[in-house]
Protein backbone atom coordinates (compact mmCIF):
# COMPACT_ATOMS: atom_id res chain seq x y z
CA UNK A 1 0.00 0.00 0.00
CA UNK A 2 2.68 2.69 0.95
CA UNK A 3 4.09 1.66 -2.64
CA UNK A 4 1.03 2.15 -4.74
CA UNK A 5 1.12 -1.27 -6.19
CA UNK A 6 -1.57 -2.74 -3.65
CA UNK A 7 -5.31 -1.31 -3.52
CA UNK A 8 -6.60 -0.52 -0.38
CA UNK A 9 -9.34 -2.57 1.50
CA UNK A 10 -11.93 -0.07 0.93
CA UNK A 11 -14.91 -2.18 2.44
CA UNK A 12 -12.62 -2.78 5.99
CA UNK A 13 -11.68 1.02 5.67
CA UNK A 14 -15.16 2.49 5.63
CA UNK A 15 -16.05 -0.77 8.30
CA UNK A 16 -13.59 1.06 11.05
CA UNK A 17 -14.82 4.61 9.83
CA UNK A 18 -16.92 6.10 12.88
CA UNK A 19 -20.20 7.93 11.39
CA UNK A 20 -20.36 11.55 11.79
CA UNK A 21 -23.75 12.48 13.01
CA UNK A 22 -24.94 15.32 10.73
CA UNK A 23 -25.86 15.58 6.90
CA UNK A 24 -25.16 19.53 6.36
CA UNK A 25 -23.19 19.71 2.89
CA UNK A 26 -19.93 20.87 4.55
CA UNK A 27 -19.38 16.99 5.26
CA UNK A 28 -19.85 16.33 1.83
CA UNK A 29 -16.74 14.81 0.69
CA UNK A 30 -17.19 15.47 -3.64
CA UNK A 31 -15.58 19.35 -3.55
CA UNK A 32 -12.70 17.24 -1.74
CA UNK A 33 -12.45 14.96 -4.70
CA UNK A 34 -12.76 18.05 -6.96
CA UNK A 35 -10.47 19.97 -5.82
CA UNK A 36 -7.74 17.30 -5.15
CA UNK A 37 -7.82 16.17 -8.71
CA UNK A 38 -7.49 19.67 -9.93
CA UNK A 39 -4.65 19.77 -8.31
CA UNK A 40 -3.00 16.58 -9.49
CA UNK A 41 -3.91 18.35 -13.09
CA UNK A 42 -2.40 21.05 -12.68
CA UNK A 43 0.85 20.51 -10.62
CA UNK A 44 1.73 16.91 -12.19
CA UNK A 45 5.45 18.31 -12.78
CA UNK A 46 5.35 19.55 -10.17
CA UNK A 47 4.20 18.27 -6.90
CA UNK A 48 5.40 20.40 -3.73
CA UNK A 49 4.14 23.72 -5.68
CA UNK A 50 0.78 22.04 -5.23
CA UNK A 51 0.56 22.78 -1.36
CA UNK A 52 0.18 26.94 -2.07
CA UNK A 53 -2.66 26.25 -4.29
CA UNK A 54 -4.68 23.81 -2.57
CA UNK A 55 -3.88 24.64 1.08
CA UNK A 56 -6.80 27.64 0.48
CA UNK A 57 -8.65 25.84 -0.93
CA UNK A 58 -8.94 22.83 1.10
CA UNK A 59 -9.54 25.15 4.02
CA UNK A 60 -12.35 27.07 2.34
CA UNK A 61 -13.95 23.92 1.47
CA UNK A 62 -13.57 21.94 4.69
CA UNK A 63 -15.41 24.54 6.93
CA UNK A 64 -14.35 23.26 10.23
CA UNK A 65 -13.43 24.60 13.64
CA UNK A 66 -10.41 23.81 15.19
CA UNK A 67 -11.77 21.29 17.77
CA UNK A 68 -13.53 19.32 14.55
CA UNK A 69 -9.97 19.82 13.20
CA UNK A 70 -8.11 18.18 15.45
CA UNK A 71 -10.05 14.93 15.45
CA UNK A 72 -7.42 12.55 13.55
CA UNK A 73 -10.29 9.98 12.36
CA UNK A 74 -11.16 12.95 9.90
CA UNK A 75 -7.49 13.01 8.01
CA UNK A 76 -7.35 9.66 7.90
CA UNK A 77 -10.47 8.88 6.58
CA UNK A 78 -9.86 11.09 3.46
CA UNK A 79 -6.29 10.02 3.15
CA UNK A 80 -7.48 6.23 3.31
CA UNK A 81 -11.09 6.35 1.85
CA UNK A 82 -11.56 9.51 -0.11
CA UNK A 83 -8.11 10.51 -1.82
CA UNK A 84 -5.59 7.88 -1.34
CA UNK A 85 -4.35 8.20 -4.87
CA UNK A 86 -3.58 11.82 -3.88
CA UNK A 87 -1.42 10.77 -1.08
CA UNK A 88 0.02 8.94 -3.35
CA UNK A 89 0.69 11.31 -5.88
CA UNK A 90 1.91 13.80 -3.53
CA UNK A 91 4.37 12.14 -0.93
CA UNK A 92 5.94 9.05 -2.79
CA UNK A 93 9.01 9.66 -3.21
CA UNK A 94 10.79 10.01 -6.69
CA UNK A 95 14.07 8.21 -6.06
CA UNK A 96 15.23 6.43 -3.18
CA UNK A 97 18.30 6.09 -0.79
CA UNK A 98 19.14 2.97 -1.81
CA UNK A 99 18.95 2.04 -5.84
CA UNK A 100 16.84 -0.69 -6.47
CA UNK A 101 14.65 -0.29 -3.61
CA UNK A 102 10.90 -0.05 -4.06
CA UNK A 103 9.54 3.76 -3.35
CA UNK A 104 7.47 4.05 -0.49
CA UNK A 105 5.61 6.26 1.16
CA UNK A 106 6.00 7.42 4.82
CA UNK A 107 2.87 5.97 6.77
CA UNK A 108 2.61 9.00 8.30
CA UNK A 109 1.19 10.74 5.34
CA UNK A 110 -1.94 8.76 5.85
CA UNK A 111 -2.47 8.43 9.67
CA UNK A 112 0.12 10.93 11.06
CA UNK A 113 0.12 13.82 13.31
CA UNK A 114 -1.39 17.29 12.21
CA UNK A 115 1.80 18.16 10.52
CA UNK A 116 2.89 15.16 8.87
CA UNK A 117 -0.61 13.75 7.08
CA UNK A 118 -0.99 14.47 3.97
CA UNK A 119 -4.95 16.36 4.44
CA UNK A 120 -3.90 17.96 7.77
CA UNK A 121 -0.74 19.48 7.20
CA UNK A 122 -2.74 21.55 4.10
CA UNK A 123 -5.55 22.84 6.21
CA UNK A 124 -3.44 23.32 9.62
CA UNK A 125 -1.29 25.56 7.47
CA UNK A 126 -4.02 27.65 6.22
CA UNK A 127 -5.46 28.17 9.31
CA UNK A 128 -2.03 29.10 11.08
CA UNK A 129 -1.07 31.34 8.53
CA UNK A 130 -4.22 33.15 7.32
CA UNK A 131 -4.45 36.64 8.19
CA UNK A 132 -8.58 36.52 8.94
CA UNK A 133 -10.06 36.37 5.75
CA UNK A 134 -7.26 36.41 2.97
CA UNK A 135 -5.07 33.39 2.43
CA UNK A 136 -2.03 35.37 0.74
CA UNK A 137 0.23 34.81 3.99
CA UNK A 138 -1.06 30.88 3.73
CA UNK A 139 -0.01 30.78 -0.25
CA UNK A 140 3.09 31.37 0.89
CA UNK A 141 4.07 29.83 4.07
CA UNK A 142 2.72 26.61 1.97
CA UNK A 143 4.94 27.32 -1.04
CA UNK A 144 7.84 26.32 1.50
CA UNK A 145 8.58 23.12 2.40
CA UNK A 146 10.64 24.16 5.43
CA UNK A 147 8.02 26.29 6.37
CA UNK A 148 5.10 23.53 6.92
CA UNK A 149 7.59 20.99 8.14
CA UNK A 150 9.53 23.31 10.69
CA UNK A 151 6.76 26.02 11.47
CA UNK A 152 3.69 24.11 11.58
CA UNK A 153 5.49 22.20 14.29
CA UNK A 154 6.02 25.19 16.59
CA UNK A 155 3.48 26.11 19.25
CA UNK A 156 4.24 29.39 19.04
CA UNK A 157 2.64 30.12 16.17
CA UNK A 158 -0.67 29.55 17.81
CA UNK A 159 -0.37 33.50 18.20
CA UNK A 160 -1.50 35.10 14.70
CA UNK A 161 1.28 38.13 14.76
CA UNK A 162 4.03 35.35 15.33
CA UNK A 163 2.85 33.18 12.68
CA UNK A 164 2.10 36.21 10.36
CA UNK A 165 5.27 38.05 11.29
CA UNK A 166 7.52 34.32 10.14
CA UNK A 167 5.72 34.47 7.05
CA UNK A 168 6.81 38.20 6.23
CA UNK A 169 10.41 37.86 6.96
CA UNK A 170 10.28 34.43 4.50
CA UNK A 171 8.91 36.08 2.15
CA UNK A 172 11.49 39.00 2.77
CA UNK A 173 13.99 36.69 2.78
CA UNK A 174 12.71 35.32 -0.50
CA UNK A 175 12.79 38.30 -2.11
CA UNK A 176 15.90 39.64 -1.48
CA UNK A 177 17.23 36.50 -2.96
CA UNK A 178 18.43 34.65 -0.08
CA UNK A 179 20.58 31.51 -0.80
CA UNK A 180 19.75 28.48 1.25
CA UNK A 181 16.45 29.62 1.49
CA UNK A 182 15.32 26.31 3.33
CA UNK A 183 18.37 26.28 6.27
CA UNK A 184 17.33 29.69 6.59
CA UNK A 185 13.97 28.92 7.72
CA UNK A 186 15.01 26.33 9.82
CA UNK A 187 17.61 28.71 11.59
CA UNK A 188 14.69 31.47 12.34
CA UNK A 189 12.27 28.73 13.57
CA UNK A 190 14.89 27.13 16.05
CA UNK A 191 15.68 30.83 17.19
CA UNK A 192 11.92 31.72 17.60
CA UNK A 193 11.12 29.03 19.29
CA UNK A 194 14.05 29.46 21.88
CA UNK A 195 13.64 32.69 22.23
CA UNK A 196 9.77 32.02 23.07
CA UNK A 197 10.75 30.47 25.96
CA UNK A 198 11.92 33.44 27.63
CA UNK A 199 9.86 36.05 25.67
CA UNK A 200 5.97 36.01 26.09
CA UNK A 201 5.31 36.76 22.17
CA UNK A 202 1.76 37.51 23.85
CA UNK A 203 2.78 39.98 25.95
CA UNK A 204 4.95 42.39 24.18
CA UNK A 205 2.87 41.48 20.66
CA UNK A 206 -0.75 41.50 21.77
CA UNK A 207 -3.16 40.06 20.22
CA UNK A 208 -7.48 40.32 19.89
CA UNK A 209 -9.76 37.30 20.39
CA UNK A 210 -10.75 35.78 16.99
CA UNK A 211 -14.64 36.41 16.26
CA UNK A 212 -16.29 33.17 16.62
CA UNK A 213 -19.54 34.23 15.54
CA UNK A 214 -18.03 34.91 12.45
CA UNK A 215 -16.80 31.84 11.62
CA UNK A 216 -19.33 30.60 12.50
CA UNK A 217 -21.13 32.43 10.11
CA UNK A 218 -18.79 31.14 7.61
CA UNK A 219 -19.10 27.80 8.28
CA UNK A 220 -22.71 28.07 8.26
CA UNK A 221 -22.01 29.16 4.69
CA UNK A 222 -20.26 25.79 3.54
CA UNK A 223 -21.35 24.58 -0.36
CA UNK A 224 -20.22 27.50 -1.97
CA UNK A 225 -17.64 26.12 -4.77
CA UNK A 226 -14.10 27.52 -4.10
CA UNK A 227 -12.97 29.12 -6.84
CA UNK A 228 -9.42 28.05 -8.57
CA UNK A 229 -7.99 31.20 -10.10
CA UNK A 230 -8.71 33.27 -7.12
CA UNK A 231 -8.13 33.60 -3.43
CA UNK A 232 -11.35 31.91 -1.28
CA UNK A 233 -12.47 33.88 0.88
CA UNK A 234 -11.70 33.01 4.68
CA UNK A 235 -13.52 33.62 7.64
CA UNK A 236 -13.61 37.27 8.97
CA UNK A 237 -13.09 36.44 12.56
CA UNK A 238 -10.20 39.01 13.11
CA UNK A 239 -6.81 40.04 11.43
CA UNK A 240 -3.59 40.57 13.54
CA UNK A 241 -2.89 43.75 15.41
CA UNK A 242 -0.73 45.61 12.66
CA UNK A 243 1.51 47.16 15.50
CA UNK A 244 2.40 43.80 16.97
CA UNK A 245 3.24 42.19 13.64
CA UNK A 246 5.37 45.12 12.40
CA UNK A 247 7.22 44.47 15.92
CA UNK A 248 7.64 40.90 15.81
CA UNK A 249 8.26 41.08 12.57
CA UNK A 250 11.30 43.62 13.04
CA UNK A 251 12.35 41.14 16.16
CA UNK A 252 12.15 38.08 13.71
CA UNK A 253 14.29 40.10 10.95
CA UNK A 254 17.38 40.73 13.27
CA UNK A 255 16.54 36.70 14.30
CA UNK A 256 17.30 35.71 10.94
CA UNK A 257 20.19 37.90 10.12
CA UNK A 258 22.70 36.03 13.39
CA UNK A 259 20.73 32.73 13.50
CA UNK A 260 23.97 30.48 12.62
CA UNK A 261 22.95 28.41 9.95
CA UNK A 262 23.81 24.14 9.56
CA UNK A 263 26.77 23.09 8.79
CA UNK A 264 26.18 20.98 5.44
CA UNK A 265 29.75 20.25 5.45
CA UNK A 266 29.65 17.83 8.24
CA UNK A 267 26.65 16.04 6.47
CA UNK A 268 28.55 16.00 3.31
CA UNK A 269 25.76 18.11 1.62
CA UNK A 270 26.67 20.40 -1.11
CA UNK A 271 26.14 24.32 -0.08
CA UNK A 272 23.68 25.90 -2.54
Amino acid sequence: MRAGQEVLPHVAVLRASKPIQDDSVRWSVDPVREIVEEAMHRFDAARTDADAWLAPRLHATLRLTRAEAADAGLWNFLALAVAPDFVLWRHLPLVTADEGAPRKINSARFVGPHYSQAFARLWWSAEMFRDGPDYAPAEIACANQDMINTALRLAAIDHKPTALALVLVLKGLADDGATRLGDRVNALCTAVNVAGSTLMYEVIAPDDPPRHDALTEWIADAGSVVPWERFPEGPDDGTARRSSLDLLSRMFAQFAAEAPLRDRTRSGAAQD
